[in-house]
């Protein structure tokens, strides 16, 4: 077994693409305090790494953005040993410069989302983790750095406005995302984000921007077939730019997991609740959010 399991998060389509060039392939059902995660987690080898691979929206895109299990997804992720995460998904732009089919390599978000569990410490205890910075620069410059050679439209850097849904932006909302600096808008990437920092896991998110959004009129020359098909296949193209990317990124030797970074100590200075009122079977089932933070878990070794 390879030292570093890469998790990489995305949509149906970038996961059949990226299962037809894994080899060694197992499937993992994985069980987690917060329920099943989206599906079973496609375990195999890229090059010299192995990667885990989880559907966000199930198998099928059957489950919508709000019911997608993100606190369960990323914990299992967590408990096979994946240490970094590569997350994709789709976007609309907010900006005249960030084409459709081009990719985005986030550093910022806006979280509008307030239906979803957006934390593993609800019935824990009082843990506040620093979000200044959301993703990991480390693991973002890597990602930069495999995209170099590659011609491929990459931004380095956006702000992706989280939003509920399952409907999209009125115009109305459209220009005020603008105003407020978003450059991007999607569904997914809340509290997907947020519970990564929780787990101390260094994350990345790659958005596809498949169409304008709304603050933008369409075409009126342009039915409504004709727009579809348009978006279909601006996603089409970002999707293969992403995996390309990914498989770019995959093949480097640079390390995707490093101890040292900030990410992976982003609870040691996070849980003000005095240790003495925790519950100990509660902590004993988080434990793996908890890895190499304390000086317990440090002296007994990692969990099973």
């Amino acid at each position: 077994m390879t030292q570093e399991l890469v998790g990489i998060i995305g949509g149906t389509g970038l996961g059949d693409a990226l299962a037809a060039q894994l080899t060694d392939v197992q499937q993992r059902e994985v069980q987690t305090p917060f329920g099943e995660p989206s599906g079973p987690i496609t375990i195999g080898t890229l090059g010299s790494r192995q990667v885990a691979f989880l559907g966000r929206h199930g198998p099928g895109h059957a489950l919508g953005p709000s019911e997608v299990p993100f606190a369960a997804n990323i914990f299992a992720l967590k408990k096979l040993g994946v240490r970094a995460v590569i997350a994709s998904g789709a976007v609309g732009s907010l900006r005249d410069e960030i084409a459709p089919g081009g990719l985005v390599i986030v550093d910022q978000f806006i979280d509008k989302t307030f239906k979803r569990t957006n934390t593993f410490f609800a019935d824990y205890a009082a843990v506040h983790c620093e979000m200044a910075q959301p993703t990991c620069s480390r693991l973002r410059q890597t990602l930069l750095r495999a995209a170099n050679p590659m011609d491929v439209n990459i931004h380095p850097r956006g702000t992706y406005v989280c939003m509920e849904g399952p409907q999209f932006s009125t115009r109305a909302e459209s220009l005020m995302h603008r105003a407020w600096g978003g450059d991007l808008i999607g569904m997914t990437a809340m509290p997907e984000a947020k519970l990564a920092r929780e787990a101390q896991m260094c994350y990345a998110l790659v958005a596809l921007a498949s169409d304008y959004d709304c603050w933008r009129p369409h075409d009126p020359a342009k039915g409504k077939q004709t727009l579809i098909e348009e978006i279909i296949s601006n996603l089409q193209t970002a999707t293969d730019n992403c995996l390309r990317l990914i498989e770019a990124l995959l093949i480097v030797q640079t390390p995707l997991v490093c101890e040292d970074c900030a990410c992976r100590k982003a609870l040691e200075m996070a849980v003000w609740t005095d240790p003495k009122q925790i519950d100990a079977a509660r902590r004993e089932q988080l434990a793996p959010l908890f890895e190499w933070t304390s000086q317990e878990t440090r002296e007994r070794g990692p969990l099973p």
